[in-house]
């Protein structure tokens, strides 16, 4: 609610928390973004707090909501509360977040919007509106906020810089609000024994007697609404023992009680009308009145509850606290709420919330009622085409009770599962499924309950449990649903490939020889069918017979715009050394997870970029890659993807940071049973040991990720180069016949240039120079700089041990001041160290004016050198305008520049899409 606060309130002792809040409200004045999570037992003095914050901020802007727990199922309802009276701005924001936020409240019909879209938003109308003077937002019970209103709230929160914006949250603990979970917090204590003292003798006329007192405080621990509403309507005789009686529940519990006991003295008419608002927590009064109305209840009705200090009433409804509202809720019979319910639905207009209309009267019915069920799937409909993943499967839940007919609800189960999963509750899911009655269910219907829970175990684990399940799903789907079975096979493939050496029950072999005997394709065969048919034939037959078909498949993906499979068809380009569909097609994965702000999708897809871009050398743009993706899995609690932040500290040589990576990557993979984890894991340590010139380490490393069934072809070069430096020249053997069986059938310019600089390695003589001399011309027609740079580096130390030094010192030195301009320092410190060896003087460092920069301040300079407007370049990376303003700003005065026009020769040249461009080969 937007408005100005009421006069200041003295709190009994608060001097630290109220400190805290005046900080809070300073930050805002002076410009900047602030965010504060109070957490608290129930009547601890959250509520009272909060209202300080709002008391104390003046010259600000007020939005606030108080959430209710029977509020939790609607999707969005929370956060559209705060932003209600700011919905007017909504043509300011740029159109893919202005449609997005219309559709989350249900104010036009379109695409279903993700929440981190959503969540922008909701950032970027913040933002606008406290360009004119600083808000304040504050949320009050917030662990009852809605899925959707928490995640989008927790993302705008943590998304808050340089904006006038603060944001104050109240949680009641013990409750869970793991989407807040990492914010700045304040944990807010009962009372001290003196000020406890003092605010019970302001409450007790008369006084008490010093040991009843004494009893008093301790028990209710400085709660001060324990202290204020405990000791109302007891009689002397309680009072004088005290309140501690055998059984007594805990304070909170107690303090409801007290209130429910005030609840009941009240006429019945009123204590229908405080039923009703406790329900409906909008807090729209005229909403309240019709539902009043449906009831018989007259206006008068609300009298003696305001004048007992429970409620208010204006423009809308507000507790004086939301115990009284769980009061209320816990006193009232099911009869009494079914009827509250009923009203409300009937006074709510289904063409204007009919999410909220199906829900109360889900709630209205005494029993089964297929009228109400299909109300229900129909709002759930409408709720997933908002984007409220998690309020269709509720709603889709609630259906599955109401439905009569068993067989009609064993169907539903499986579609508010599906619903479920889709939202991210696998564990919901999970428990649907094992409610249902599968003699009920059709065979497909079996089928697919068999698979929803091999998805289940791949989405929960990722690793050695869910292939053989996938496997099993996939085969009784053959006879049923062919399209379905086949991407079943894949999806069994993809657990697999994730599973690697880790694998129980079966593995990479086995899924593909099942894959490869499954039907065949409908015709014309998809870019997943011919992504699954290749697969199964390079893991059956070898290179040879897979390679063309995955080389069709990139090219249908390149053709298409099919997020699901886009990750496994990248990973496929990658495995195959083919640079080209691999950046095309995870730079595609990012802009598409983007534009549609896939909240699941966009982190590991910008993993995916920045691994590819890690194999240009622009180290920078990986570590802002990695620095958004790391944010929005904070944002959301997803568990954090560190597969390129492990290739980054490898590539930049910082042991001890890889070092930490590796210890926690390795225990959270083999928990799991991930083997690819593993296998990379050990690819990142053999680059990071070559670099460093522990070669012995390396080799054991790069073997580690060459083993059984889940060889990771790039790590072959690295075997290679360990195994020649350590004079073991026969273990690059079987290393070198699989990296040229993958270069013959890939035949990009990458994979044979890493084949001729390996082969180099091991060979001697003229053969071994043309090798090199090779190896640098192909490499140099590719993206891969630092392995152009290594190309160079070997090459000038094969120079020099061949006595060649004045060769090799030009081959170290172009190799040095790549691999330095990059900032790959372990690689570089080697260049240097053999430069010195073939008799050149130690090279200086060279210090790029960009190196200065934070990878968010590089990667936001690049994007404005594409041309991007600030709004457009927050759009990109989830920022406000004013909060790239503000980097920018940061980037001139580090780059000691003053205008947009001068970034283009400040920094590294860039290509499309902010992708490295070429370098300039030496």
């Amino acid at each position: 609610m937007l408005g100005t606060p009421p006069g200041r309130r003295r709190l009994c002792d608060r001097r630290r928390e109220c400190a805290a809040l005046d900080r809070l409200i300073a930050t805002v004045h002076e410009g900047r973004s602030g965010v504060l999570v109070l957490r608290g037992e129930a009547g601890i003095g959250k509520t009272a707090l909060l209202d300080y914050g709002v008391q104390a901020a003046g010259g600000c802007r007020i939005a606030r909501v108080v959430c209710a727990e029977s509020e939790m199922e609607l999707s969005f309802a929370g956060v559209h509360q705060l932003c209600a009276q700011m919905l007017h701005r909504l043509d300011r924001l740029p159109g893919p977040q202005r449609d997005a936020l219309a559709s989350a409240f249900g104010l036009t019909v379109g695409a279903a919007p993700d929440r981190f879209l959503v969540g922008l938003a909701v950032l970027s109308l913040l933002a606008d509106v406290s360009e004119e003077r600083p808000l304040l937002c504050v949320v009050e019970d917030a662990q009852w906020l809605d899925q959707e209103s928490a995640q989008v709230l927790a993302i705008a929160a943590r998304r808050l810089y340089a904006e006038s914006v603060a944001m104050l949250l109240a949680i009641r603990e013990p409750c869970a609000a793991p989407a807040f979970e990492g914010l700045p917090e304040l944990r807010v204590e009962g009372l001290p024994e003196r000020y406890a003292r003092e605010l019970l003798d302001s409450v007790i006329p008369g006084g008490l007697d010093a040991r009843v007192r004494d009893r008093i405080v301790a028990e209710t621990q400085g709660n001060p609404l324990a202290l204020l509403e405990l000791p109302r309507g007891l009689e002397p005789a309680e009072l004088a023992v005290g309140l501690g009686l055998p059984g007594m529940p805990a304070v909170p519990h107690r303090i409801e009680e007290s209130f429910a006991r005030r609840v009941e003295q009240l006429p019945a008419a009123t204590r229908l009308l405080l039923l009703a608002a406790a329900v409906e927590a909008t807090g729209e009064a005229q909403l309240l009145w019709r539902a009043a109305a449906q009831l018989g209840v007259g206006l008068d009705a609300a009298a003696p509850a305001q004048a007992d200090g429970l409620l208010e009433l204006g423009a809308r409804v507000a507790f004086r606290h939301p115990l009284v509202r769980s009061a209320v809720y816990g006193a009232a019979s099911p009869d009494q709420r079914r009827t509250v319910h009923g009203a409300l639905a009937d006074a709510i207009d289904p063409g204007v919330d009919a999410e909220r209309r199906a829900w109360h009267r889900a709630h209205a019915a005494p029993g089964p009622d297929e009228g109400v069920a299909d109300e229900l799937e129909r709002a759930a409909h409408r709720a997933q085409g908002r984007g409220s993943l998690a309020a269709a499967a509720t709603l889709l839940e609630r259906a599955v009770a109401l439905t009569p007919d068993p067989a009609r609800r064993a169907e539903r189960v499986l579609t508010s599962a599906h619903a479920h999963l889709e939202a991210g509750s696998a564990a919901s899911a999970s428990g649907l499924l094992d409610a249902v009655d599968l003699g009920l269910l059709d065979e497909l219907g079996r089928a697919r309950h068999e698979r929803m829970r091999a998805r289940i175990a791949f989405v929960t684990g990722r690793g050695r449990d869910a292939p053989p399940l996938l496997l099993s799903a996939a085969r009784r789907l053959e006879p049923l649903d062919v399209r379905l079975a086949r991407e079943t096979y894949l999806e069994a493939l993809d657990a697999a490939m994730f599973a690697g050496s880790l694998a129980s029950g079966c593995g990479v072999l086995e899924v593909a020889e099942a894959a490869r005997a499954a039907p065949p394709a409908p015709e014309p065969p998809q870019a997943s069918d011919l992504l699954l048919d290749g697969l199964a034939a390079l893991h059956t037959e070898g290179y040879a017979a897979g390679v063309p078909t995955l080389k069709r498949a990139l090219r249908a993906f390149l053709d298409g715009s099919d997020l699901r499979w886009l990750h496994p068809a990248a990973r496929t380009a990658w495995e195959l050394c083919d640079e080209e569909p691999w950046f095309t097609l995870a730079t595609r994965a990012v802009e598409l997870a983007r534009g549609t702000g896939a909240l699941t999708a966009l982190p590991l897809a910008l993993t995916q970029l920045a691994g590819a871009t890690a194999l240009t050398g622009d180290l920078a743009a990986t570590a802002a890659m990695i620095e958004e993706a790391t944010s929005i899995t904070t944002a959301t609690g997803s568990p954090p993807l560190r597969h390129a932040e492990v290739f980054l500290a490898a590539w930049r040589g910082h042991e001890v940071e890889h070092s930490a990576l590796v210890e926690e990557m390795v225990e959270d993979a083999e928990a799991r049973g991930e083997g690819l984890a593993i296998a990379i894991i050990e690819y990142s340590t053999a680059i990071l040991h070559n670099g460093l010139g522990k070669h012995g380490a390396a080799l054991a490393a790069a073997q580690r990720a060459c083993v059984g069934g889940q060889t990771l072809h790039w790590a072959l070069p690295e075997l290679v180069e360990a195994a020649a430096r350590t004079g073991r020249p026969e273990l690059a053997r079987p290393a070198l016949q699989q990296l040229s069986e993958l270069a013959r059938c890939s035949g990009t310019e990458l994979a044979l240039g890493m084949r001729a600089c390996s082969l180099a390695l091991v060979a001697e003589g003229a053969d071994a120079g043309d090798l090199f001399r090779e190896a640098l011309d192909r490499l140099g027609r590719t993206r891969a700089t630092p392995h152009l740079a290594r190309a160079h580096l070997l090459h000038g130390e094969w120079l020099r041990g061949e006595g060649r030094r004045l060769d090799a010192r030009e081959q170290l030195r172009t190799a040095h001041e790549m691999l330095v301009s990059m900032g790959v320092t372990a690689f570089a410190d080697r260049a240097a160290r053999e430069l010195i060896a073939a008799g050149e003087r130690a090279p200086r460092a060279r210090v790029e004016t960009h190196s200065r920069l934070t990878a968010q301040e590089a990667q936001i300079a690049r994007l404005a050198t594409e041309g991007l407007s600030n709004q457009e370049i927050g759009a990109r990376l989830f920022l406000s305008p004013r909060t790239v303003e503000y980097h920018l700003h940061k980037v001139f005065t580090k780059l000691g520049i003053g205008s947009r026009t001068e970034l283009g020769n400040s920094l590294p040249a860039v290509g499309a899409n902010g992708a490295p461009g070429e370098r300039g080969r030496p």
